[in-house]
């Protein structure tokens, strides 16, 4: 099929590789350069760097519905468009133009965690399973009928390694799916209203570490919040980041005051208290320094067994 590929993240770099060697890619349409960083150097999407290497046509409005966008869409006389991780809205009058359909690769399992950060909220809330969903779009936000979906256990992953799962499961299931489209045996499925939750967009301060709340509960949200904003608690009035963490029974232990050094555990970690049971710290981030071995930190900065965190 000749299909226009619409992507920015390193999510979508599998699924258009995957078109690349099984359909006719028509153009990609990728976000702006834009600024980043503390020196605020322009910087190229994952997706447009690829292209680039690969001699693709490459468009970067920044409004894909405005008039003169839609009107060159409709010149490339595409049979689909592939949506995966773009980054814009796109509106009824773009979804309308292909002769085919609009598909995006959704990296959940529709209708539960629609919005920005699924992959994240996924971990986050402890789910056991999390998957990608192949979808026609509409102008709902990841609102539309669904092809097809595949799923994954989460087991102890953390974000990074599930996003990069979820991208090639992807990739697999967005060629699934334009086959069936193909033979003709597409089956479309509305998603469930009463089943919707919402993946918001994920802000700096939803990383503070609340040591009441359950180990499990911190350790998700240390495994979900990679690699931004990271979960970070503080210590010395500095913020330090906590990156790697396990679930600690210490029975009568746990009484505990939360947030308190209850064992430093040589060559492994630090334990501290929580609401409910305990949490091994074993790797971590002090402000303004590069990211070490929770027992170095211990060496380096005098921790010992009572000090608390978050004060």
């Amino acid at each position: 099929m000749k299909i226009v590929f619409f992507g920015s993240s390193d999510f979508s770099l599998a699924s258009l590789q995957a078109l690349q060697q099984n359909h006719e890619v028509l153009a990609v349409y990728t976000q702006p350069d834009r600024k980043k960083g503390r020196n605020l150097l322009l910087s190229q999407t994952p997706v447009k760097i690829y292209a680039q290497e690969q001699s693709m046509k490459i468009f970067q409005p920044e409004v894909v519905s405005s008039p003169e966008i839609i009107e060159q869409l409709k010149c490339f006389n595409a049979d689909l468009f592939v949506v995966v991780s773009f980054g814009q809205k796109l509106s009824n009058q773009v979804i309308d133009v292909p002769k085919h359909l609009c598909l995006n690769v959704h990296s959940s399992l529709l209708p539960k965690w629609r919005g920005a950060a699924p992959i994240n909220y996924a971990i986050i809330n402890g789910d056991k399973l999390s998957g990608v969903t192949i979808m026609k779009m509409n102008e709902q936000m990841d609102g539309g009928d669904m092809l097809l979906t595949k799923s994954i256990e989460i087991n102890d992953d953390g974000a990074v390694v599930l996003f990069e799962k979820l991208a090639i499961l992807g990739a697999e299931a967005l060629i699934e799916a334009i086959d069936l489209i193909e033979k003709k045996q597409a089956k479309f499925v509305s998603q469930d209203p009463a089943e919707v939750t919402v993946a918001k967009k994920l802000k700096k301060e939803d990383g503070l570490i609340d040591w009441n709340d359950s180990a499990v509960c911190i350790h998700n949200n240390v495994r979900g919040l990679l690699p931004w904003p990271c979960a970070f608690t503080h210590y010395k009035n500095k913020s330090l980041k906590i990156l790697k963490t396990k679930v600690i029974d210490l029975g009568a232990a746990e009484g505990n005051i939360s947030g308190s050094i209850i064992r430093i555990e040589k060559h492994t970690g630090i334990i501290v208290g929580t609401g409910i049971q305990c949490l091994l710290i074993e790797d971590l981030q002090l402000e303004g320094k590069k990211a070490m071995k929770a027992y170095d930190f211990v060496n380096g900065h005098n921790l010992k067994v009572g000090d608390i965190f978050g004060k």
